[in-house]
């Protein structure tokens, strides 16, 4: 093989010359495709994204984020207009601004496998990509986030916004108190506290309620005593126990009737004498104030309230329907007439 002839001085410089303008051609190549680009409106190349942080074109600003692009299943259906996501949007694309929303029918194969895997109970629904995870809104409320394969459903519930459908009504579980025939054509679920002022102005109306209905409808009492009601608690062990003895209705008026002598209290003592002035086995009522039963069955109930979005009482399901606070007799007798199954 033969040795490189050596090139020239003036070889060197027509080469050095060859490459100057090779790479000043793509770099005004690069800038005339921004210009036309931007010129058109028809998108920005990677040198103008990787260089600006806010770029605009007729009708829109396209701003830069750090976070990533985060992708948002809504289970929801169209012809629900209570389902409607929108005011949610609204709100979550202020705190996560690089979300990409896509509506799922719920009756759809895809909304069907969602709704079975996260257990989703109301609609709309919202599920999203792990994208979130990598988000500050993430840090700040992981606590409503629930994980699956790498999916994150996320409960609204807690921030105010209400559930348009719910897709199954409460059922009854071992250990609630039930009022009338179990098998009644319609079940009526009141979560109550006993310290609460609501629900002693409710109490009364679905006493009424119950009088009237008590062979069509199952009445079923469930517990949601509220942190800041010291006695709440308390309360509603007290009323399982009295349940246990075939007293709750009695037991229950006395609570919403005298609820502000024992709210003022401390411990169990005025609950262990009303049960003796009631003519209930008092030592029967305080040992059943101590089992741990009483506390799975609080705790069961606060679960149930939870996976329906219910945070606050009284909160009553009319069938699937839920009633927020205490609403008045006519509207209690309405929801009630509608669910009934007609003739009954």
């Amino acid at each position: 093989m033969e040795p490189k002839t050596p090139l020239t001085p003036e070889q060197r410089i027509q080469n050095l010359s060859a490459i100057v303008i090779l790479l000043f051609g793509l770099f005004a190549g690069s800038l005339f495709v921004d210009f036309v680009q931007l010129a058109t409106g028809q998108g920005f190349s990677r040198h103008v994204v990787r260089d600006y942080d806010v770029l605009e074109t007729p009708g829109k600003t396209w701003v830069a984020f750090k976070d990533p692009k985060v992708s948002l299943q809504i289970v929801t259906e169209a012809d629900c207009e209570a389902c409607s996501p929108k005011e949610a949007l609204v709100w979550l694309r202020r705190v996560i601004p690089t979300l990409e929303a896509s509506p799922v029918e719920a009756e759809s194969e895809l909304g069907q496998a969602l709704i079975k895997r996260f257990h989703i109970t109301s609609l709309p629904a919202f599920i999203f990509s792990d994208g979130v995870t990598k988000t500050d809104f993430y840090a700040q409320a992981q606590s409503l986030f629930q994980e699956q394969d790498n999916r994150y459903a996320f409960n609204m519930a807690p921030l105010g916004l209400p559930a348009g459908k719910y897709l199954e009504a409460p059922s009854i579980e071992p250990g609630d108190i039930v009022l009338g025939d179990q098998n009644a054509p319609l079940k009526v679920f009141v979560y109550t506290d006993f310290q609460c002022e609501y629900c002693k102005q409710f109490h009364k109306t679905l006493e009424d309620a119950r009088k009237k209905h008590g062979k069509d409808v199952a009445f079923v009492y469930r517990h949601l005593p509220l942190s800041f009601h010291a006695q709440a608690e308390n309360a509603a062990v007290a009323a399982q126990c009295a349940a246990e003895q075939g007293k709750f209705p009695e037991y229950a008026n006395q609570l919403f009737a005298r609820q502000n002598e024992w709210g003022n209290q401390s411990g169990q003592r005025w609950f262990t004498n009303a049960a003796w002035q009631l003519r209930l086995d008092g030592r029967r009522f305080e040992a059943c104030l101590g089992e741990e039963k009483q506390q799975d069955k609080l705790r069961a109930d606060a679960l149930s309230a939870e996976n329906y979005g219910i945070s606050g009482t009284p909160s009553t399901f009319v069938g699937d329907t839920l009633l927020n606070g205490a609403v008045d007799a006519a509207t209690l007798e309405e929801r009630i007439a509608k669910a009934l199954p007609q003739g009954e």
